[in-house]
């Protein structure tokens, strides 16, 4: 169980180092795809199920519009890959610093425990996170109605922001 959560821990850590180092939104989008997969098989593992699905469609569904307004807005004839040497240079110098960050931290991040959500109470009626989200829609729910305008609206500004001069995509025909 340690081996395949660290193993996902590193796919989480490379889909990161992916995405800062591609300045293409197409394949920076991909490797977004890829850290939300390895986080939610991370919560998946801990026990919390319902976080997991919650993460995957929110930010899935979430990227999937963001990375379609991008697509329109930038459209670059000639995208980026990782293997190109510019990506390629920029990926090597995030994998370094990452590694010495690594061995630097070492002996702050030696689990002992290895505790697991799932191993601290096998004969529970409930679970937790099904709770967690009762309260949150219960007391919470003005908190969640506000926060979804709020994201709404930061949609619409980073859309006029970025639409620049030229209007990209929106432009009037």
């Amino acid at each position: 169980m340690l081996i395949s959560v660290l193993l996902f821990l590193f796919g989480w850590v490379v889909g990161s180092i992916v995405v800062a180092s591609n300045p293409s939104p197409y394949f920076g989008a991909l490797g977004l795809v890829f850290v939300a997969g390895m986080g939610g098989s991370i919560l998946l593992i801990h026990g919390v199920s319902y976080l997991c699905f919650v993460l995957l469609l929110v930010y899935l569904g979430g990227m999937l519009v963001v990375f379609a307004y991008t697509s329109a807005m930038a459209a670059d004839p000639y995208p980026e890959t990782l293997g190109s040497f510019g990506v390629l240079k920029v990926l090597m110098v995030y994998l370094s610093i990452t590694f010495m960050a690594c061995i630097f931290l070492w002996e702050g991040w030696v689990a002992e425990s290895g505790d697991l959500a799932l191993e601290g109470d096998m004969l529970g009626m409930s679970r937790g996170d099904i709770e967690g989200v009762a309260y949150m829609y219960s007391v919470g729910g003005w908190t969640l109605m506000v926060c979804g305008w709020a994201l709404l609206l930061s949609l619409f500004v980073v859309m006029e922001v970025i639409r620049g001069p030229n209007r990209g995509a929106l432009r009037a025909v």
